[in-house]
This record gives structure tokens, sequence and C-alpha cells, in this order.
């Protein structure tokens, strides 16, 4: 094994009392496994000192100028997935220097400016930016008692495939929303599972497991009637149903046919207005299902049901 060049503040100290105790040098270097000169150019620079701190040096001369330093910052702000290495081809291109990746990000790292995974997000068409603009619009002066009120439901699917994510983007902290470091993805991906909930202020429903496909015919025996109607009637005789609009939960299936165990005129009452991207079709549970109706009768058909069920006029 060669012998150390270098030896840390600890061995210094101790090769330094050494010295001062009489021993040899070249015995001294033998102890701690390092050179004579070492020792020799420690105990120098103690004399002259008074100290065995390694003295400051200035490094390395910098490979790039401010300008060019400038120049590799503007190049990833431009195009914030562009990589390290066509950086530095661009660079050798405009000043015919040549550095190396790994300086590329050390100045871009000087920057504040690292590495990061994209944030994914759904694509949004103008008019569901608009529809969203809308209900925000609509809801904005509700209390809490009046939210406490809804209740929120809808069904997510879990991707069983991962997204390997390996696209990065230069950004400072606090840019990770910004659109140039945001990649707009698909909503699911490759298998996957479905789970259907609903919360409110002071309640929730199970967590159900909707095995295979989620159509209109399942979302109602499945979903509306042993889960929706129950909890809408604990709620309250105002309580109001938030679901998305997506092809199932919109379906005839679920609107028009009469409530289970009642007749016509017991059915819910009820304002259906739809909002892109949430497309939220809100239920008002009627007078019908009061208290006392809720613990006699069986759960409707439809807990957002629309002016079709009741039999009343729409409006």
């Amino acid at each position: 094994m060669p012998p150390r060049r270098h030896l840390n503040l600890v061995d210094r100290g101790r090769a330094l009392a050494w010295v001062q105790e009489g021993i040899r040098l070249r015995e001294i270097a033998a102890r701690l496994g390092c050179s004579h000169s070492v020792i020799v150019r420690l105990r120098q620079r103690f004399l002259a000192t008074g100290s065995v701190e390694t003295r400051s040096r200035s490094g390395r001369p910098r490979s790039t100028t401010q300008r060019q330093d400038r120049y590799i910052t503007r190049q990833a702000l431009q195009t914030r997935t562009t990589t390290a290495s066509t950086i530095r081809r661009r660079l050798r291109v405009a000043t015919n220097t040549d550095i190396n990746e790994q300086t590329v990000r050390n100045r871009l790292h000087d920057q504040t400016l690292h590495a990061r995974r994209q944030l994914g997000r759904i694509l949004l068409t103008p008019r569901h930016m608009m529809a969203r603009l809308a209900w925000s619009t609509r809801h904005l002066r509700w209390n809490r008692q009046q939210w406490a009120q809804v209740l929120f439901s809808d069904e997510s699917r879990f991707s069983l495939e991962h997204d390997e994510g390996r696209t990065r983007v230069w950004r400072r902290t606090g840019e990770r929303m910004i659109p140039a470091c945001v990649r707009e993805r698909r909503a699911y991906r490759g298998g996957s599972v479905m789970v259907w909930a609903g919360i409110s202020e002071h309640h929730r429903t199970p967590l159900y497991h909707v095995r295979g496909n989620l159509n209109a015919l399942v979302y109602r025996d499945q979903i509306l009637r042993p889960q929706v109607l129950p909890m809408l009637c604990q709620i309250g005789p105002h309580a109001v149903l938030q679901d998305d609009n997506a092809a199932p939960t919109s379906s005839t299936a679920c609107g028009r046919l009469p409530p289970a165990g009642t007749d016509q005129q017991d059915g819910l009452a009820s304002q259906q207005s739809r909002h892109e991207p949430y497309r939220a079709c809100v239920g008002h549970v009627g007078p019908s299902c009061s208290r006392e109706s809720c613990s006699t009768c069986k759960p409707p058909t439809a807990a957002r049901s629309s002016a079709r069920v009741a039999g009343h006029p729409p409006g």
C-alpha cells in the first residue's frame, strides 16, 4: 500500500505532539503510514504559521466565463427538458468551448436549477376551464352550513403501471407548478383498480371496490342504492350529491327508473346541473326522504334523479 500524501486534522495533531516529544520524523511517518516529506512539511508549516491547518488554495481555474455561464442558464430556461449533453454541444458550437457535462450541471446548480421530475396533470380543454370557473363562481359565497349538506363522491382508478418519470426539467425552488415544468398526460394507463367513495363534512361512505367495468347498472345497483341513498338520508332533507358526469353515472338507467319500494310521487325532486370537468350532477333530497320516511322505506333507485323520476317538470 503506497504511503499517504495527506493527513487529516487528528493525525496532524498527533504528529505535532510526537515532534515536540523529540521522536524522529521518519519514525513518526512510519507510525502514521505516510511519507517522510509529509511530516517535514507539517513541521515547517507549524513553525512558520503556528497552525497545522491547510492553507486555502485558489483551486482549479474555471473553464467557463460569466458570459458562458449565462448562456448555459438561458438554454436550460428556454427549454426546460433539455439535457446537459445538449447544452454542452450548443455551447461548443456557439463559443468553441468544450466542457464536461458535469460542468454544465454545476453551473446550473449555481443558479439554483436542479433536475426534477415533471409534474403531471390531466389535459384540460378550454371548455373544461370555463366550466370550472363558472362552477366556482356560482358557489363562491356558500357558507359552511351549505357545504355541510353536500356529499362529494367520485370513483378513482389506480394504475398498476407506474410512470417511470425519466424526463427531467431544470427548475428553481417554487417553480414546480409553472407550465414549462409540467407534463400533461392521460388519466389512466395500463391495468388498474377502481374504487368509489363519498364524503361530506360529518359523514363518509365505505370505500367500495368496483369489480370489472363501471357501467350504468353497476352504478345504480351497487353504488346508488346501497351506498348513496342511505348516506343522503343521514345528512338531512336538504342533502346534495355532487358526483361526476361520466357515462355510467349520467345514463338514463340511473335516472328514469322509479324509486325502489316507493310510488312515483315519493321520488326525489331534484335540480340537476352538469359542469365540466367535474361534470357535477346535483340532486336535492325532497321532503319524502325526511327522517320518518328514511326509517320506513327502501332507498330510492337513483340519488341524483332528475325531474323525470319525481314526475315534476324541470326547473
